[in-house]
């Protein structure tokens, strides 16, 4: 397979994670530009279990998410039961 510009691969797997062999990244910021997507899957421990037999040929791999990664919200909190 050739390799697929990124915002084809998006398209193609919306909302999954994607390995990708031999990506072609821009330097500065590492963004994938484009690639060989291998496999594909809405779950990323599958794709990470599953994909590691199919990685033999390619020099590099990456994985990528094309969708929307929600921002974690972290909220701490100190309280105080005691009255004074």
């Amino acid at each position: 397979m050739d390799a697929l510009d990124i915002d084809l691969i998006k398209k193609m797997y919306p909302d999954e994670w994607v390995l990708i062999g031999n990506p072609i990244m821009d330097e500065p910021e590492l963004n994938v530009l484009s690639g060989i997507p291998i496999l594909h899957s809405k779950d990323k421990k599958e794709l990470y279990y599953l994909g590691k037999s199919k990685t033999d040929n390619y020099e590099t791999i990456t994985v990528v998410y094309t969708g929307k990664i929600p921002s974690v919200r972290v909220m701490t909190g100190i309280f105080n039961s005691s009255k004074r």
